[in-house]
């Protein structure tokens, strides 16, 4: 197989409005029993994920606050992939009454409205933190946490190297950890920018996306659609150029 895992974002993604389909449960699991590892690259922290995702036992290994946390859903273990937030960091944003303010094992998260609060708040406590924007939210997390560093923690785990995983999402927080897979997809419902840069776009969007992408990566392990080489890559039939092969 040239790949061996699929890294899939939730909401916008795998989910919509929160809601994991029975379908999209079903293609995970197919995915799975065809020896490729299933990961999950998510924003949501473990608590929040656990309330609207009954169905945890997909993944081999969860990649949560946006790659500052790793965990294990067979055994529960949980591994910080950064220091968490200073506690003077956390009270200096309570202070300033930062509402919503949801506070991780590492990651700090409120309403994108809040941004030069939280900016200045890293600002005076001397952290070398940056921000990530999604969706009317915005996150803050060490310097060079993300998605991608949090994907490539996870598929060390298992010996897997980045051109062997196709990542899928939909979202701001999804390019980097796109960028670094070595097939990167975008749902049908997925922002422009993202669709830009992604070797494919589905036809489907949210989970009808990957499940159609499960569909194609089982059937030929995506050689109908792919072609080694450059990026920019369509489905065959979306309107673009068709794939040519390419050599390197």
């Amino acid at each position: 197989m040239r790949y061996l895992a699929l890294a899939c974002d939730y909401d916008g993604t795998l989910a919509n409005r929160g809601r994991l389909a029975g379908t999209t449960a079903a293609a995970l699991e197919r995915c799975r029993a065809s020896g490729r590892r299933v990961l999950l690259v998510t924003g949501r922290e473990m608590g929040q994920l656990r309330e609207v995702c009954p169905r945890l036992d997909l993944f081999d290994l969860i990649v949560a606050e946006n790659g500052a946390l790793l965990v294990d859903p067979a055994s529960g273990r949980e591994r910080p992939l950064a220091v968490g937030p200073p506690e003077r960091f956390v009270q200096a944003l309570r202070r300033q009454q930062v509402v919503p303010l949801s506070v991780g094992k590492v990651i700090v998260a409120t309403k994108e409205v809040n941004a030069p609060v939280v900016l200045d708040a890293i600002r005076k406590s001397r952290l070398e933190w940056h921000l990530i924007f999604n969706k009317g939210s915005v996150m803050a997390l060490p310097s060079g946490v993300n998605k991608a560093s949090g994907l490539l923690a996870a598929i060390a785990e298992f010996g897997i190297p980045a051109r062997a995983v196709v990542g899928v999402g939909d979202a701001e927080n999804d390019h980097a950890f796109l960028a670094a897979c070595g097939c990167a997809v975008a749902v049908a419902n997925a922002l422009p920018s993202l669709k830009r840069e992604a070797d494919l776009v589905t036809v489907g969007d949210h989970g009808a996306g990957v499940e159609e992408l499960v569909g194609r990566l089982l059937a030929d392990d995506l050689a109908s659609v792919m072609a080694p080489g450059p990026r920019h890559l369509r489905v065959p039939g979306d309107g673009s150029a068709p794939p040519t092969a390419a050599g390197g």
